[in-house]
């Protein structure tokens, strides 16, 4: 079982997402297990200090790396390369498709998120096994980079999706992902008189070959990146 353990200041931004839908469903049958962790948890003083004023100088506050260090030694079931810790950031590898094949063989996948300026640039050289973007655009933190990573990661883990056929006829041999149009009901539709926006004949044809070659042809492989989990 993989199990996702995210580390974030901000817990109950999870709340909603992980009670709903697919996810939900698959930790209750145990395929994935997930853990939310208060870095605030990690602190000493009363305050529950996790970030600081960054070195010479400039706008905002920094994440601090011994709350962060802490957190991942306890979190951490093993020093195995079963287990992959993930720092969200803008300068990160650009997250996809391959990278969630190879997490989901994985047993734990450790997720920093980070907020305000950034994160003290040792947890990246230091604790971090990779850094991971998910666009090129900024965020105000990885919360979200990290709930993209989880849907994505759970999706290929079986049983999770309930039929295994649904990501077998997807997934290329070099584990890249084949996403093409879909069209369902009605056959014709009319946004006003005189429009009409058919469904493609070859779909209604019945013919499995023709709609097979019809969906290579109209497919867009989403492309996957070289290896960085062997690394």
């Amino acid at each position: 079982m993989l199990a996702f353990d995210i580390i974030t200041i901000f817990p109950e931004i999870f709340d909603s997402y992980l009670k709903e839908s697919l996810i939900a469903r698959a930790q209750k049958k145990k395929l994935i297990k997930i853990n939310v962790h208060n870095l605030r948890k990690w602190t000493t003083d009363r305050h529950q200090t996790v970030d600081d004023r960054p070195f010479g100088g400039g706008l905002g506050m920094v994440f601090k790396i011994e709350p962060i260090h802490k957190a991942v030694k306890e979190i951490k079931k093993s020093a195995s390369r079963r287990t992959k810790v993930i720092l969200f950031t803008p300068r990160g590898k650009k997250f996809n498709q391959k990278m969630a094949y190879q997490f989901s063989k994985l047993n734990q996948l450790i997720l920093v998120c980070g907020r305000y300026e950034g994160v003290d640039e040792r947890v990246a050289k230091h604790i971090a096994d990779l850094e991971l973007s998910i666009g090129d655009y900024d965020l105000m933190g990885g919360e979200l980079p990290a709930m993209v990573a989880i849907e994505t990661v759970a999706r290929l883990i079986p049983g999770i999706l309930g039929k295994e056929q649904l990501l077998k006829e997807r997934i290329t041999k070099e584990k890249g992902f084949v996403e093409y149009p879909h069209y369902t009901r009605p056959e014709v539709f009319s946004p006003k008189k005189g429009l009409k926006w058919p469904v493609p004949k070859v779909l209604l044809s019945g013919n499995h070959k023709k709609i097979s070659d019809w969906r290579r042809k109209h497919g867009k492989v989403v492309e996957e990146l070289r290896s960085v989990i062997e690394k």
